[in-house]
């Protein structure tokens, strides 16, 4: 049976024992690059006069013709080209046609002579940010730069600002997120949206728990996922531990588990969503012919805070409804929640074709601890019992105080034969149990158990319960510190 109890967090210090770190809901501003110019002029006192001009504004490379130009912009992209109409070959007007098509993030500004005006009309009415004449005056120019420049980023803090404003809205759909893995599956559909990817897996567990690891995936085909399932949680479970921050790698056990299974590995993003009260996990979004840029990593990260805020509300609503479920003397699960989980460990046994076995345990005549000792030392030889019983079963198994000094043990896939074995461990366990009683000295204690098993005694809750109390009771009638079999209730 998993242990119901929580560690609070220290006060003062992350919850979470992880260094601290900065806010990944801050964005981080990267230092902002020099903006690249290109500048084509087939002469080359003009090209000086253009760097000169505009030195301070940005990198500048000259051109000597429209086909250099579209091969420098093949090979690094450009912010602003700076062209004269006449080039010698394709003409300045050539060359912006050709950049509206391939290059249509770059800004032009086209230089013609005082004859050419009809040019430059034609060029604005093409896209084009602005003209100038020849000659060239060095502090028009480097005016007309800045401008277009200024409007550039201008035009690209709005757009960051407008998809950041998006994520966040789209971020509303983590906040009815009440269950962990819930969340690591919104988040996962959320950065695939956001960026525009199609393919990605979240993988997360639980630290206090074991056996709890999960993966969700989108894109990939059923064998596929089915094989990587197997490879990251079970064969070669990866070191969540160790994913701290954000970052694009083309290395590492996600690639490994893909390479092992035939799969194509790129870049991937991967996106660390933690809680404070044990949930870790991580989210990967893969690469396809697009790299990621700045800007999808800042979406990222404000997608990664809202995750893991809904994260520690999922952690807060689970821990509250446990403690819903705890009983307060013996922290143990309670009825209420044994009710639940033998509803539930039921419909699993059915569906796999599986047996179940009750047991149901009452110290024999507690009563007289209780009138003799008082109540705080039968209180404290009740939180002795449980946990007595607890070493007797396995952490699949549930024990719940289903009140007084009752106690009901639901062992999953268990048959009737090793359920008895196991009552009998019990019971023997609590007879050899010194327990404290206080000023009085020890207490020896013994109990009475009875055993029912799915299907042979019952297929429903109330009839396994029943029958296990019919066993236990017909145990008390023959004397007490025994164990009895539903089988001989006929």
């Amino acid at each position: 049976m998993r242990d119901p109890k929580r560690e609070p967090g220290r006060e003062g210090a992350d919850p979470s024992g992880r260094p601290d770190r900065p806010d990944r809901g801050v964005v981080a501003r990267e230092s902002v690059r020099p903006a690249r110019i290109l500048a084509v002029d087939d002469n080359r006192f003009d090209l000086e006069i253009i760097r000169d001009a505009i030195a301070g504004l940005g990198v500048v490379e000259p051109c000597t013709s429209a086909e250099a130009a579209l091969e420098a912009l093949r090979r690094e992209p450009a912010q602003l080209v700076i062209s004269d109409l006449t080039l010698g070959g394709p003409t300045g007007i050539d060359l912006l046609a050709r950049m509206r098509r391939e290059h249509p993030g770059t800004d032009f500004v086209l230089v013609t002579a005082n004859a050419s005006i009809d040019s430059a009309i034609a060029a604005l009415r093409m896209g084009a940010a602005d003209y100038l004449r020849k000659p060239i005056e060095a502090e028009e120019l480097a005016l007309v730069v800045e401008r277009v420049l200024a409007q550039r980023r201008v035009v690209t803090e709005n757009v960051r600002l407008r998809d950041e404003l998006a994520t966040l809205e789209a971020c509303r759909a983590l906040a009815p997120c009440l269950e962990p893995g819930e969340v690591y599956a919104v988040a996962l559909d959320l950065l695939l949206r956001t960026l525009s990817r199609w393919r990605g897996l979240a993988l997360f567990h639980r630290v206090p728990q074991t056996g709890s690891d999960g993966v969700v995936f989108r894109g990939f085909a059923e064998g596929e996922a089915s094989r990587l399932r197997q490879l990251l949680a079970h064969e070669k479970p990866c070191d969540l531990e160790e994913m701290t921050e954000i970052a694009v790698a083309s290395e590492g056990p996600l690639h490994e588990a893909m390479r092992s299974v035939g799969i194509a590995a790129g870049n991937a993003l991967s996106v660390p969503v933690r809680g404070r009260d044990g949930e870790l996990g991580v989210v990967w979004v893969l690469e396809d012919d697009r790299a990621f840029d700045a800007g999808e990593l800042a979406r990222a990260r404000i997608v990664a805070v809202h995750a893991e805020l809904s994260l520690h509300n999922a952690e807060r609503y689970n821990r509250a409804k446990e403690r819903a479920f705890i009983d307060d003397c013996t922290e143990v699960f309670n009825a209420r929640y044994l009710l639940a989980a033998l509803e539930r460990e039921l419909h699993r046994a059915e569906r796999y074709g599986n047996e179940l076995s009750v047991l149901f345990l009452d110290l024999d005549r507690f009563k007289l601890v209780n009138d003799r000792h008082g109540h705080l030392v039968g209180s404290r030889a009740l939180r002795q019992l449980s946990q007595v019983i607890l070493q007797c079963i396995r952490q699949v198994d549930t024990l719940a105080r289903y009140g007084g000094d009752e106690f009901t043990i639901v062992l999953a896939d268990t048959n009737h034969e090793t359920a008895m074995r196991i009552a009998e461990r019990i019971r023997r366990a609590v007879e050899e149990t010194p327990f404290d009683g206080g000023a009085g000295g020890s207490l020896r204690l013994t109990c009475s158990l009875g055993v029912a098993t799915h299907p042979h005694h019952g297929s429903s809750r109330e009839q396994l319960l029943d029958m296990a109390d019919k066993a236990m009771y017909r145990a008390k009638s023959n004397g007490r510190n025994r164990v009895c079999s539903a089988n001989e209730l006929a």
